[in-house]
């Protein structure tokens, strides 16, 4: 049984997510924007974005791991409290329902994320809860957690109240945590940093990659989805060019 307090939680938690994001934006950002290295079509890949820009993203990605921090706390200290659905005993649903659960949280947050992303884009309040993620109008790992704390906040409404509505085995909620992290690093790598076969393929049609999220960054109106295309197909939100170029690499695959 989880005891400790919300402080303890609050304090070791955002020790956690700042070492995991600096870990893997790192990781990735050494790995793939490397000065000597080269598109896999053979080009010299785009030019890196300044540093400023980057520690700009930093900055905001430091002030997304306390709110982050804060979230998780709330959620671990309303665990304790027996306020949300959360278990630990994986035979309490069946072993079946883990893997359903998990698909069912990726579905509910990909439909809440194009709403409230759509929606930050609002000229209204696009300055004050949106503006500092489209610093980088080419995207680097480090700016997969760059968001403004008003956004932070929304985004972090979601998990408190999937735990509280939905049960969820601990092992489910990490695997959905784990699956963000990853998720938003991907489609942060910018344009030609992964393989021109990454995502065309049937996948590609169905799924958020690095290049849709480019886009988005280039052209607002455009992508909001989050891990599906779904709801950029049905509301209209999906670059046409980006469907011609991804049946024309379908093609040539083919061939």
């Amino acid at each position: 049984m989880l005891d400790h307090s919300f402080w303890f939680y609050g304090i070791a938690l955002f020790g956690i997510i700042l070492v995991r994001y600096f870990l893997v934006a790192g990781g990735m950002y050494l790995f793939f924007y490397s000065s000597l290295r080269k598109s896999d079509s053979g080009q010299p890949v785009p030019q890196n974005p300044s540093w400023e820009l980057i520690q700009s993203d930093i900055k905001l990605s430091v002030l997304s791991a306390a709110v982050f921090a804060i979230a998780s706390a709330l959620i671990l200290s309303g665990y304790s409290l027996g306020f949300t659905r959360l278990y630990s005993d994986p035979e309490q649903y069946g072993l079946w329902y883990l893997g359903i659960s998990y698909i069912l949280v990726l579905i509910l947050q990909d439909t809440y994320f194009y709403f409230t992303h759509r929606l930050f884009h609002h000229p209204a309040i696009f300055h004050w809860v949106h503006q500092g993620h489209h610093r980088s109008r080419y995207p680097t790992p480090w700016t997969s957690f760059a968001f403004d704390p008003l956004e932070a906040i929304v985004s972090s409404l979601f998990l408190i109240s999937v735990v509280c509505i939905i049960p969820l085995h601990f092992i489910t909620l990490i695997s959905v945590l784990t699956t963000m992290t990853i998720w938003a690093v991907l489609n942060h790598l910018g344009i030609d940093r992964l393989p021109p076969s990454f995502p065309h393929h049937w996948l590609g049609k169905w799924f958020i990659g690095p290049e849709h999220h480019s886009i988005h960054h280039l052209k607002y109106s455009l992508h909001y989805g989050l891990y599906f295309t779904f709801w950029d197909k049905f509301l209209k939100s999906e670059d046409p060019k980006f469907v011609e170029r991804l049946n024309e690499q379908l093609t040539t695959d083919r061939a």
